[in-house]
């Protein structure tokens, strides 16, 4: 796993492996994933939840974004994403938080431009994560949702709608705007 591109090119990022909870997103995807957003990514302020390793937030700072919180519950994990933050040099704009996502979503006062949500899969949680999330978003936000091909997720989450769904195999992303922001 590395970093595609930006200040940050090329750095091999540290994986949490021994966890069947935690699986990186693969190559493709995450091309994928940062094709679709590049022009929205400079100057953004990003949340990475259920950051595992951190490599999508990375991935954005590397790309010019503002600054990114990283949310996630397991220590392992928050390691992970603190030696990664070290090995980019990326550390001044990131903050590292250890939550639950649903007490993290409730009690933040902070608004995102962009939000990664790829919880383990079969937790069942990321429907309600996405919902609450919302809640959390800038009025051009977006929401980019990782998820097994068999996790069906609705149309639209409070004012955000489903705008786009790409398929990499037996992964899917589903990227979602407010709907005065189309």
């Amino acid at each position: 796993m590395r970093v595609i591109t930006g200040k940050a090119r090329g750095t091999r990022l540290v994986t949490v492996s021994g966890n069947d909870i935690v699986r990186p997103t693969g190559e493709k995807a995450k091309e994928g994933i940062f094709s679709s957003i590049q022009f929205d990514i400079e100057g953004r302020r990003i949340l990475d939840l259920f950051a595992g390793s951190g490599q999508l937030g990375i991935e954005a700072l590397s790309r010019g974004a503002e600054s990114a919180v990283f949310v996630d519950i397991s220590d392992i994990s928050l390691k992970a994403v603190r030696e990664n933050l070290n090995k980019t040099g990326l550390n001044a704009f990131a903050e590292v938080i250890k939550a639950d996502y649903s007490s993290y979503l409730l009690t933040s006062s902070k608004k995102f431009d962009i939000a990664f949500l790829d919880p383990p899969y079969n937790s069942g949680v990321l429907s309600d994560a996405l919902i609450k999330t919302a809640n959390v978003m800038s009025d051009f936000g977006i929401i980019i949702c990782e998820h097994p091909s068999e996790t069906i997720l609705p149309d639209t989450a409070l004012d955000f709608k489903a705008v786009k769904k790409y398929k990499y195999g037996k992964i899917h992303v589903t990227i979602y705007k407010k709907e005065q922001s189309l």
